[in-house]
């Protein structure tokens, strides 16, 4: 896959909806109802981190849910690469972007979705051919002011940014031109997981689809 299929691909599932679920799973038997809960609720297109021992597990069973497309999130090695693909993986995510890991998801036919924080960066990424990026850490790297100010010298590159993006601040990046989605982690509290409070969650990420353009 080249770099530039992968963000047509990417792309595409960022059009889905205009939050992408950033999901830290801790028990694998919940994954499948939480991936129902969230395709229900308009947000088919869901983020595991690779941040636990049952995310590959989880992976894997958010892969039969119909409706959804599941992605690994955090992925740091080509060894992470392999694995999420082999879980049923369909794009990747990454904090940051090596040469290693790129040449992983080529090689592994993984779209990506790589990390940028600074300009440079995202102008290496373009550079190899990767015009979908990752904003992130977004809030902490100046929010929604900071990457509308990407948008006039870098009008090629599209981005979801990602960390500490909230219901309150969503529509502040949506709004700018060089947004395709956000990530956020609001739609699926550990509480009410934990609570299998599935109507809940449905409720949420109904909202946050709401946010769409």
């Amino acid at each position: 896959m080249t770099p530039e299929h992968a963000s047509q691909l990417a792309a595409k599932v960022c059009a889905l909806a205009p939050v992408i679920p950033v999901l830290v799973v801790e028990d694998a038997n919940s994954a499948g109802d939480l991936a129902r809960a969230l395709v229900a609720g308009g947000l088919p297109a869901l983020e595991v981190t690779l941040r636990t021992p049952a995310a590959l597990e989880a992976i894997a069973a958010m892969a039969e849910v119909e409706g959804g497309v599941v992605g690994a999130g955090t992925l740091l090695t080509p060894r992470d690469v392999e694995a999420a693909k082999k879980a049923g993986a369909t794009f990747g995510v990454s904090p940051g972007a090596t040469k290693l890991l790129m040449e992983a998801c080529e090689a592994n036919d993984l779209p990506l979705l790589a990390g940028a924080a600074t300009p440079s960066e995202a102008m290496a990424l373009l550079e190899r051919g990767y015009s979908v990026q990752k904003f992130f850490p977004a809030e902490s790297n100046g929010g929604a002011p900071a990457l509308k100010s990407f948008a006039s010298p870098l009008p090629q590159i599209k981005f979801c940014p990602t960390g500490g993006v909230t219901l309150a601040n969503a529509p502040a990046y949506l709004a700018l031109p060089n947004t395709l989605c956000v990530g956020g982690s609001w739609v699926a509290p550990a509480a009410m997981v934990k609570a299998a409070d599935w109507a809940g969650i449905t409720r949420l990420a109904a909202e946050a689809a709401a946010l769409r353009k």
